[in-house]
């Protein structure tokens, strides 16, 4: 008795016989390209369930694309980078894109490793969310494989980016506070390491950000910095470091939620009560930071917004690799919530 015979693989030919449309057509649909009506679309959908079909990918690499796009996390621990996730993976949802993700682990090594891996697997695409690399690496990724740069300013003819305005978001969460009669407001930043990297970096834009507002308000002597990590041990060790000072702050700026969250736990630690001694403000407006038992004020830089944004660049660079590189600035807002109220109250 022989061995049974697999199944053929349903092919694109079977897909157009059963949805009785050209194979042009269902190409368009699989791709996501123009042309295809929301009736052919809803037609050929329907018989890709039904039939099971599944693209192939070694033949589709051999034609030039795969439909994969491969997407770098700095930090998976930080709760403000699932939300661009989430903006990435709802905007592909209608198309045959696949995401693939890569820890970047907060260093240029780790992030050569990954965009090389991705750019040696042949995917059509890569988003690099707040790289630390060199500009000079993220253009030589970019003259290989269509890319964009999502929590970075700087522009580059290679690459296209999606920021948030960090300077006018720094400014908002002083301004908040200096209205609610706080004078002597610091501010927790993520140090910044290379120099050259200033001008792009969210965390040295936000650092600035906070001493210009306080100067704005008048309030130039009290600039209070400390240097730690966008983590939640760098925001407990950065408040522990505040906690020492000969005169207490009577609030916090922290430069990210998960900053925020360690600056909570010392001064919960300490017996402060936020906002009755200490007032706390965080940066990305967050999941958790909406929670009831938390509210945290924070600034909203609309992640899911952002990596909306991100794909549509990278499918338009996809499609046109010689287009002029796009920069995306979005706008912040801020959210009051129970962490921050007048001193002493």
């Amino acid at each position: 008795m022989g061995l049974p015979v697999p199944p053929r693989r349903v092919t694109i030919i079977d897909v157009a016989r059963h949805a009785q449309v050209s194979t042009t057509a269902v190409s368009k649909v699989l791709r996501n390209a123009y042309g295809a009506s929301p009736e052919m679309r809803a037609k050929v959908r329907r018989s890709i369930d039904e039939l099971g079909y599944r693209p192939h990918a070694g033949a589709r690499g051999l034609r030039g694309q795969t439909y994969t796009i491969g997407v770098m996390l700095p930090d998976i621990r930080n709760p403000f980078f699932p939300e661009i996730l989430d903006g990435i993976t709802a905007s592909l949802e209608d198309t045959e894109y696949q995401v693939f993700l890569g820890p970047g682990c907060n260093g240029e090594q780790a992030e050569a490793r990954v965009t090389e891996a991705m750019i040696d697997r042949g995917m059509d695409g890569i988003i690099l969310v707040a790289p630390v690399s060199s500009r000079a690496h993220l253009e030589r990724v970019a003259a290989s494989v269509p890319t964009v740069v999502v929590g970075r300013q700087g522009a580059s003819p290679a690459y296209d980016t999606v920021a948030d305005e960090d300077y006018e978001g720094a400014a908002l969460v002083v301004g908040h506070l200096a209205r609610l009669g706080h004078r002597r407001i610091a501010h927790i930043e993520h140090h910044e390491t290379d120099p050259t990297r200033l001008a792009e970096m969210p965390n040295a834009r936000r650092a600035d950000g906070y001493r210009q507002a306080m100067r704005a308000h008048g309030l130039a002597e009290w600039i209070d910095v400390v240097s730690a990590t966008y983590t939640q041990e760098g925001g407990y060790q950065g408040a522990k470091e505040l906690l020492a000072r000969p005169r207490r702050s009577t609030a916090v700026f922290a430069g990210a939620d998960i900053v925020a969250m360690g600056v909570l736990e010392a001064f919960t630690e300490a017996g402060l009560s936020v906002p009755g001694d200490i007032s706390v403000a965080g940066y990305d407006n967050t999941t958790f930071a909406a929670l009831g038992q938390i509210s945290l004020t924070s600034v909203d830089q609309a992640g899911h917004e952002m990596g909306g944004n991100a794909v549509r660049l990278l499918l338009e660079r996809i499609t046109d690799r010689r287009r002029p590189s796009v920069q995306v600035t979005l706008s912040p807002t801020l959210v009051p919530r129970r962490t921050t109220g007048r001193p002493g109250e």
